[in-house]
């Protein structure tokens, strides 16, 4: 049963909430509350900064509390995942969860609403089957983007990360999931062959935090494999940066400077947090329109100041 909203908060206010590190840059508590207070729902939803070694005993301490749902984000998603009671087919091909839906028994259910957000503002773009995309990181996120790409039917994907490790472990994990249908290649950051598979893609696409109000890489770079790896983009490519702040980010600005369409984290987690908020609520109809004003205004008043 949903408690109605009669007051700010009170004792019957429900909890659902983000665990990642870092969260006090994320706009999802703003969003979201947007969303309950349009739809009256005794609920708020709170940021909860959470190492790695924390995130088991949060779960549970956050279940037994009876918490309604949970986001998950950087760098938890994979992890998260395997703390899970159940999760459903699309998470598991994935490895990667990003909402939590309580289980039975104090336990968690997982799913996945990247793929879904991901999409979301690639509809304008209709001509990317058979085209080529270049996906720089390797965690939950680019798993989420592998899929949802398989889904526009895009014909081959060159994951870039730092680590050795990580892309084979990346490689592995997507050669074990059913019904991919595309040509996975895998370079590390200092390949010298990035340049030609940044100018052969239709579509790049940033999962890192670089650039995340000025963080850098482990070699000082506000941007993702540093700005000489752009210096030849090829007009008209898709750069979508899964980053919403700043707004743009250096890496968009790159894009701009060089014709490129730029797209935005914003609609992204906008369109994903939605469906978190209906699986949670049960209610179909989110008002999509209300939560994408309340993001605006937060952007649009930080830059102010």
């Amino acid at each position: 049963m949903i408690e109605i909203a009669k007051e700010s908060i009170n004792g019957k206010t429900g909890l659902i909430g983000l665990l990642g590190s870092p969260v006090n840059h994320s706009l999802s508590p703003v969003i979201h509350n947007a969303a309950l207070t349009a739809l009256n729902l005794n609920w708020r939803y709170l940021a909860f900064p959470c190492n790695a070694d924390d995130l088991e005993l949060a779960l549970k301490g956050l279940r037994r509390i009876n918490c309604k749902g949970l986001n998950i984000t950087i760098p938890h998603k994979n992890n998260a995942l395997k703390l899970c009671d159940k999760i459903d087919q699309l998470a598991q091909e994935i490895g990667a969860v990003n909402t939590l839906i309580p289980g039975i028994n104090n336990s968690w259910d997982g799913t996945n609403t990247d793929v879904k957000g991901f999409l979301a503002p690639l509809k304008e773009y209709q001509k990317l089957t058979g085209k080529a995309a270049v996906i720089i990181g390797s965690g939950g996120s680019a798993k989420a983007v592998v899929h949802a790409l398989n889904l526009l039917n895009i014909s081959e994907i060159t994951i870039i990360t730092r680590k050795k490790n990580s892309l084979e472990e990346f490689l592995k994990n997507i050669n074990n999931v059913n019904n991919l249908s595309c040509n996975f290649h895998g370079l590390i950051a200092d390949n010298s062959s990035i340049r030609d598979h940044i100018n052969h893609a239709d579509l790049i696409v940033n999962t890192t935090p670089v650039g995340m109000n000025g963080r850098s890489d482990s070699n000082n770079n506000t941007i993702p494999l540093g700005t000489k790896n752009w210096e030849s983009l090829t007009p008209n490519t898709i750069l979508y940066d899964l980053i919403y702040t700043p707004k743009p980010t250096e890496w968009l600005q790159l894009g701009v400077k060089y014709k490129c369409h730029i797209i935005d984290g914003l609609e992204m987690l906008i369109q994903q947090g939605a469906a978190s908020l209906s699986l949670w609520s049960g209610i179909k109809e989110i008002p999509i329109k209300i939560m994408r004003k309340a993001a605006e205004n937060s952007l649009n008043s930080k830059q102010v100041k």
